[in-house]
Parts: C-alpha cells; structure tokens; sequence
C-alpha cells in the first residue's frame, strides 16, 4: 500500500512529449531549419530578447525553456495573466542572485501582450542592461500590443500553425513513446489532425482523451467514427477579435472583390463556424456592396441589405443562409470602386481646400431681401431644359474647375452611367461652344 501511495500520477501526454532538445522539435522549420534565423542563434552561443509571436500550441513556450537550457541559463518563467509590477520586480531580485552566482537569466513572459504600458516599461531597464534575456510569447500581433521602446529591443520570431505532416510526426511519436497499442485508420487521423487545427498541445489532448477512452471501451483501433463519438470535438481555432479575426475578413473581403464565390463561401463559413459575430459579417458584407460593386450593379446593396433582414427574423442558422447566398451574388457581381473612389477624392479636397462661397444663382431666395441681392437669378430649372439638362450650366463654386472625381468603370450598369455622362459633357461642350457665358449680376 506504501507504493501505491508514493506512486506519481503520469504526466499528461503534452508534458510526456515536450521536446528535451531543439533537434526534437516538430514544426518551425523557417526559424530552427538549417541556415535558418533561431538555428543560427543558437549556433552563435549568444541568446537575445526574442518575442514570439503564433498562435496557440505552437511551441513558443517550449522554445524558451530549451533556449535556457541550450544557453546554460537560469530560466524564469511569468504568465502575464496572473502578474503584476510586483512579479516582475521579485524576478529582477532573483536574476540578481543567480548573476551573483555566475548564472545569466532568462525571462520569460507568457502572453505578454496581457500586460499593460507600465508593466512593459518595467521591463526595459533590465532588458537593455543585459540583466536578463527577455522572452515573450504572444498570440496577438506584437506590432499592436507590444510597447515600441521594448519591440525595438526585442527581435519578433513569427511561428506558424502545424501542418498536417508534421501532425502525422507527432502522432508516430506519441504512438512509438506512450500508446504504442492503439492503431488508428486513416479517417481518424484525418478528424482529429482536423480538430487540432494546427495546434500540437489541443492535438495531444484529443489522444490522450482517445486513448483513455479506447482503454475504457477495450478497443484498440481507432476509427474515424469511435474519434467523433468519444470525443468532445471543439470548434477550429479563431480569435474574434485578434489578427487571426481581422486576417479571416481580409481575405472574405478580398474574394468577394477578385470575383471568386466559392472562396468567399470558405472564409465566411470558417467564420461563421469559428463563432464570428453575424451582425458584424452582415455590416461587412453592406460595407462590400458599397465599396466594391457601388453603381455597377445596385442590385447588390439591395441583396445585402436583405440578406440582414432576413437574419433578423430567422436567426440562425437558417439566416446564415441568406448571408451566403449574398456573398455568393456579390462575388459575381459587376464590380466597380468608382463611387468609392470619388467619394475618398471628394473628401480628401474639401478638408484641404478653402470655404468657397455658393454661387449667386444657386443660392435660395425665400425672403425679398435675398431675391434684391440676386440670390436665385439666373438660374435654369432643369425641367423646363431639352432633355430635362441644363447644358452649359454650373454648379461648382465660382473659379473652381470642374475635377471629374466620378469616373465610372466599362462594366455593369456603370458602363450606361458613363455613357449617359459623356453625353451630357458633350452637351455642355455644345452649349458653351456656341454662347459665350454671359457674367452673373
């Protein structure tokens, strides 16, 4: 009984198979591949501060702690969650001692985006004179969330997602080092490397909860369906409001302009799968309307502002049905960004530009005053014009010229737009061709 009471529990499956050196490390082979920046930093003999920047279950902690132990270093380790100014000042305190002692430290801060513009400052003092060795890992882009005094010192390593080749190595490791008795078929391989999304510590936990339940079932091989009924299989990895959020709407956003619906059907349905706020894809996808397709085909605000109309009464997911089949409209769409862009240059001179007065005969009259000034003289009711234009008239300020801002596209409705509107300017050219303007009293 005394044995069975000093026997330690095994350690979960992602501790079991944390790498004890940098040639054990799966994945990040831009960075420790031969040649490679971090592969030649610790061929240098010489560590620096490093932020680490990827997404979750990457390997940004387990590089630390194998820079420390390749660099013979001290390493202290400090979760920007939990600590404060306080921490930091008791791990300078502690890098003191082990420097007294002949050892240099390593600091590591895990998400160190979670702390805020003094506790980074903190830091710099110790950072820049060499105390320690500063190590962060973040999930967020540290251009945004890391101060710039502290980024300037500080070189950005950026980590990637596992593929689903280096997914495979982790599994013949786990098989070949902890359950070398569970076979799995290839459509379980191809569900859980599904699952993990890249993610090396959720994919070690989807085996390891695999493997407890094949021990609880008695079995042996694993298939594709023991995976999806044994399991509580998450969502795929998505940040509703980091880069990995902004990055996914980009490239909706982006294929809906490059004309291509089956890829924005992806990236909306990996949003809306991740979790994305629908009321925020639906204003994105008014917003696209507006500025990507504008007057080449109106129809495309209509369907959009629809497709929101329509998720307001059903909700999801039958809504979300709406909103795809919008995208898809929108993708297919005549494109054209010449509202947009006379809009932008419309706006970009006024703020520049001086107050120009109204002219004379734009002006309104309602009062007798106004009309003995002149105000509304001369003007020409459009209506009472051949083809209901005025040719030949103004309606610019005085001695502005006129700056074409709206040049529509050859495309959609906007190709009979423009050419409505070269044949009004030629009507204009016409009319100031053969009657000199006249000055305005």
């Amino acid at each position: 009984m005394d044995d069975l009471f000093k026997t330690e529990p095994a350690p979960p499956l992602a501790e079991a198979l944390r790498p004890r050196t940098i040639d054990e490390v799966i994945g990040q082979s831009h960075l420790l591949g031969p040649g490679k920046p971090l592969n030649l930093v610790f061929k240098s003999g010489k560590p620096h501060s490093m932020i680490l920047w990827g997404p979750p279950g990457v390997g940004k902690t387990t590089l630390a702690r194998l820079t420390a132990h390749a660099f013979d270093c001290e390493f202290i380790a400090l979760s920007a969650v939990l600590s404060g100014v306080k921490d930091i000042r008791a791990a300078i305190e502690q890098a003191e001692h082990y420097l007294a002692g002949g050892k240099h430290t390593i600091l590591f801060i895990d998400e160190i985006h979670r702390f805020n513009k003094s506790q980074q400052d903190a830091l710099l003092p110790f950072v820049e004179s060499g105390l320690v060795t500063l190590i962060g890992a973040t999930t967020e882009n540290p251009s945004f969330e890391v101060n710039s005094a502290l980024l300037s010192r500080a070189q950005v390593y950026v980590l990637k997602a596992l593929t689903d080749a280096e997914m495979l190595q982790l599994l013949k490791r786990a098989q070949e080092r902890v359950m070398p008795q569970l076979q799995f078929d290839e459509v379980a391989i191809a569900t859980l490397i599904g699952y993990a999304d890249g993610d090396a510590r959720r994919f070690l936990n989807l085996l390891e909860q695999t493997k407890t339940s094949a021990g609880a079932q008695k079995t042996q091989h694993i298939t594709g369906e023991f995976v999806e009924n044994a399991l509580t299989l998450n969502a795929r990895r998505f940040d509703k409001g980091g880069d990995n959020f902004y990055d996914q709407i980009s490239a909706l956003h982006k294929s809906v302009r490059g004309s291509n619906p089956d890829a924005a059907l992806y990236w909306l349905c990996r949003m809306i799968d991740g979790g994305a706020d629908i009321q925020y894809l639906l204003r994105r996808v008014v917003r696209m309307a507006w500025e990507d397709i504008g007057l080449a085909d109106p129809r495309a605000l209509t369907i959009a502002n629809d497709a929101a109309a329509t998720y307001e009464r059903l909700g999801t997911p039958e809504g979300e049905l709406a909103l795809g089949q919008a995208v898809i409209y929108l993708a297919m769409a005549a494109k054209s960004n010449a509202g947009y862009n006379a809009y932008n240059r419309a706006m970009a001179f006024v703020k520049k530009d001086k107050s120009r007065e109204v002219p004379v005969h734009l002006r309104n009259a309602p009062t007798k005053l106004m009309k003995e000034l002149g105000y509304g003289k001369e003007y020409r009711y459009a209506h009472d014009e051949p083809n209901a234009y005025a040719a030949g008239e103004t309606y610019l300020p005085d001695g502005m010229a006129e700056p074409h801002w709206y040049e529509p596209v050859p495309r959609g409705l906007e190709a009979k737009i423009a050419e409505k509107l070269a044949w009004l300017r030629s009507l204009d050219d016409d009319a100031r061709a053969s009657e000199p303007p006249q000055p305005r009293g």
